[in-house]
């Protein structure tokens, strides 16, 4: 028979909190500290527990414990109280023993607690970042709707992204047009048309005529997304330019290798005399990625080959770029981008990741209690956070 314990230490957290150690290299405790202690008993258990089944035995009404031995005289116990409430007093091999609600307590010689899961005696140490100054920035506009006629190409109807782009670009515009007949009522009643887009996911910005309309996100739990909001059309033809945006592969879920993203309608016009105008099916012009992407902005080569001017806020797709002299010492660094939306980041021409402050965590924070059964739910941080602030 093939005997298999687990454990589940369980910490308030949210998804950038699940690991021992920071994403900038710090160690974060007491989790690592907890999860070391735990690494170092299991080893000292590791003569027994490699050698056969355990004997199980019940110690009480909601207590057991699972006893290793090895022919040469190894032992390890695991005592167990699953109450979710109360401690347990036992008693095992002639001794007495407290075990907190909801705890597993380790013996690596049948005789000593070395380690209890409830029991957390690592140090509690909180990240704090301390201000090195500000950075001078310059910026430079990504033009909108600007395609190479080498590289776009126009077909019928709305194509998926990631088997456009390869992954090779979170970005892939998607353009179509309108024409619009000089006798459309909107164009004299003031009520400006609706126009919905419904997308996979995960983020997507709408410009109608060259103007940002509108941008949406989806969500860790439903990254599809759908936008709706009003637009501003005038007679003749018109240009509606999608640039969807891919936050990366899916890499967890059941048959996530067959999971979408990008515009896959329908897409929809309301407001024109002839009611509903459905552009799903008509041409659309494709891009693969933005401009400042085939110059290599990010680059230090590419970033000189246009002039950058005086930092603009709250215009979309903007690249910014700024100089610093790396602080001494050599604990990690970190950029605060909570000002931002979505990108990327380079430094020296490496991409170093994306942040997303546009994004914030759902869920609700409230009071936590780590004992009992373990959902997603429980014991959530940082509610209403920015995600990928750092």
């Amino acid at each position: 028979m093939l005997y298999s314990m687990y454990f589940v230490i369980m910490y308030p957290t949210n998804l950038t909190e699940l690991f021992p150690f920071a994403s900038s290299g710090l160690l974060r405790e007491p989790k690592w500290g907890h999860l070391k202690e735990l690494h170092r008993a299991i080893k000292l258990c590791e003569p027994a527990l490699v050698a056969g089944d355990p004997i199980i035995s019940s110690l009480g009404k909601a207590q057991k414990s699972s006893v290793f031995r090895s022919s040469t005289g190894a032992c390890a116990a695991f005592l167990e109280n699953k109450d979710k409430l109360s401690y347990a007093r036992v008693s095992f091999s002639g001794m007495h023993y407290d075990l907190p609600p909801w705890s597993i307590s380790i013996l690596p010689d049948c005789k000593t607690t070395v380690f209890n899961t409830a029991r957390v005696g690592s140090q509690i140490s909180q990240m704090k970042m301390e201000w090195a100054g500000g950075l001078t920035w310059q910026s430079y506009n990504e033009e909108i709707n600007s395609y190479s006629e080498e590289e776009a190409f126009t077909a019928v109807g709305l194509l998926e992204q990631i088997n456009m782009t390869r992954d090779n670009t979170d970005y892939l515009w998607y353009t179509t047009y309108v024409d619009v007949a000089k006798n459309e009522q909107f164009l004299t009643s003031g009520k400006s048309p609706k126009l919905t887009v419904m997308s996979a996911g995960h983020a997507l910005h709408v410009f109608v005529n060259g103007q940002l309309t509108g941008t949406v996100y989806g969500s860790v739990e439903d990254p599809k997304l759908t936008y709706t909001g009003s637009v501003k059309l005038w007679a003749g033809s018109n240009t509606i330019s999608c640039l969807s945006i891919a936050v990366g592969l899916p890499n967890v879920g059941e048959h996530f290798e067959t999971w979408n993203a990008g515009i896959l309608g329908p897409v929809i016009l309301y407001g024109l005399n002839e009611g509903r105008r459905d552009l799903t099916w008509q041409k659309w012009t494709y891009q693969v990625g933005l401009k400042g992407e085939a110059m290599s902005l990010h680059s230090l080569s590419g970033s000189s080959s246009v002039e950058w001017g005086e930092p603009v806020q709250k215009q979309p797709l903007t690249w910014y770029k700024a100089f610093f002299n790396a602080p001494d010492g050599d604990e990690p660094l970190a950029l605060d981008m909570n000002s931002m939306g979505k990108g990327q980041i380079w430094i020296n021409g490496q991409g170093i990741g994306r942040y997303w402050p546009g994004y914030k965590a759902p869920g609700t924070c409230g009071y936590c209690d780590y004992r009992g059964e373990y959902d997603e739910t429980k014991c959530q941080t940082n509610c209403g956070d920015s995600s990928q602030r750092w």
